[in-house]
């Protein structure tokens, strides 16, 4: 291990790590602006980790801003630190290219707000909410015996502003800058910004079709992490579910740890067709998180939580003293879409999975081994992001750049196939099987 400053150790075990502990010394004022930093052998001599883990690790933090290297003048922090956000990592769409990059539902899928909107608008006029009313009691209702019929434990329901609201305030109730917390490797861009933002060092889970991998999970419980982060399905940017026999060994793995908060995301309710494996009640901190955004639309943000009842008390403490609330409007218009079955689900799963499915054949039949199991989205791997989505854009296609998910996994791109109609599906298969070649083959998702 390496003292920089003497005030400062650098240490860890992964690329990640060693940029987490970095990013929060600088933050914290333990690395000033300016503080020179060892040489890269000298990092990983220190830290027992090898020349390429080090240099990974610099890497990681030169593209967040954190750092510079001048050449023979060796690597400082920047004299003014900028975090380099994950949702940043974008590519310039020119005119006429399809753009298959942004994760949005397809407008043609979402129900109709207006009679949602006016029901709302009329039970105001009859009962307005006011300050100290409460979230709205047929929501809660309804969204609670949804819950319940997918094997959700019975349990407190609260509602908040999307899940990442929800995800924010409960890790900030339980959480310190520095503890850590198990992520999907890729994984969701907005979730791995937050963890970075907060301070904690997020440790990567590697996953497959059916869900994080089991030994993956325990390996980061064993390292200690306090809180876990899971997608129940559509997972965000490979379309993983977790399957039923995945769920009952991560449930056995989890069982083992029951002192570990478990964070359980369920945007895909309401436009995926596979049946929901909760892990929720396995550990005696939780949350089971259900966001309406998908399926109703972005700007419908709310989202329904639910989880034990010391976790959902400190969920509503921490609202009562930011937002306070989320409008009652939305609450009452989701409730509306709700009572009134405004959308087919079975029909908007159909939809995207005659897209997702269908491009996911068709680049298998041309040797490239995609997926999208569920959801918006396919995770294609290529040999190089760079590369692959400068040959796309040529050929009038925009993909998003797998690094905005990766932490250690392998390149690839994100296809939202939204967008995409059936007669686009074979030439875009083309047109991604040139581009992807040579892509990596060995192990999950790439």
């Amino acid at each position: 291990m390496y003292f920089v400053p003497e005030k400062y150790l650098i240490s860890g075990g992964t690329a990640s790590e060693i940029a987490a502990g970095v990013e929060l010394a600088v933050s914290d004022g333990r690395l000033p602006p300016g503080a020179m930093l060892p040489p890269v052998r000298e990092v990983a001599a220190g830290a027992g980790v090898s020349p390429g883990t080090a240099a990974a690790a610099y890497r990681l933090l030169r593209e967040r801003g954190v750092i510079e290297t001048a050449g023979r003048r060796g690597t400082r922090v920047r004299s003014r630190p900028a975090s380099t956000f994950r949702e940043e990592i974008r590519i310039e769409v020119p005119p006429g290219v399809r753009d298959l990059s942004k994760g949005n539902p397809d407008p043609a899928l979402l129900p109709p707000l207006g009679d949602a909107l006016a029901a709302a608008a009329r039970a105001h006029e009859e009962r307005p909410a006011m300050y100290g009313t409460g979230d709205d009691e047929e929501l809660l209702a309804l969204a609670g015996e949804r819950m319940r019929a997918d094997g959700v434990p019975a349990a407190p329901v609260a509602v908040t502003s999307g899940t990442l609201d929800a995800v924010e305030r409960v890790l900030a109730t339980y959480l310190r800058p520095g503890d850590a917390v198990a992520v999907e490797d890729p994984g969701w861009t907005a979730l791995l910004d937050l963890v970075a933002v907060m301070g904690l060092r997020p440790v990567p889970m590697r996953l497959d079709d059916e869900g994080p991998l089991p030994a993956e999970l325990g390996r980061a419980l064993r390292a200690g992490v306090r809180a876990v982060v899971i997608t129940a399905r559509a997972q965000n940017p490979t379309g993983a579910a977790v399957s039923g026999e995945r769920s009952h060994v991560l449930r056995e793995v989890l069982a083992a740890y029951p002192q570990v908060l478990l964070m359980e995301d369920d945007h895909g309710s309401g436009f995926v067709d596979l049946p929901l494996h909760p892990l929720a009640g396995v550990t005696q901190r939780w949350v089971f998180m259900r966001s309406t955004a998908k399926a109703f639309g972005p700007d419908l943000r709310v989202a329904l939580i639910t989880g034990d009842p010391v976790t959902l008390g400190r969920l509503r403490g921490r609202q009562r003293l930011a937002a306070g609330w989320v409008s009652h409007l939305l609450q009452r218009a989701v409730a509306y879409l709700w009572r009134t079955d405004a959308m087919d689900t079975a029909e908007v799963a159909a939809s995207y999975g005659r897209r997702r499915d269908g491009l996911v054949a068709a680049l298998a039949a041309r040797g490239v081994h995609a997926h999208g199991r569920s959801g918006l989205n396919v995770w294609v791997p290529v040999a190089d992001e760079a590369t692959a989505i400068t040959r796309l854009l040529a050929r009038g296609w925009a993909a998003a750049p797998g690094a905005r998910n990766r932490i250690g996994t392998p390149p690839a791109l994100r296809i939202t196939v939204s967008p995409l109609r059936a007669d686009e599906v074979e030439l875009l298969a083309d047109d991604l099987a040139g581009a992807a070649r040579p892509a990596s083959r060995g192990g999950p998702y790439g």
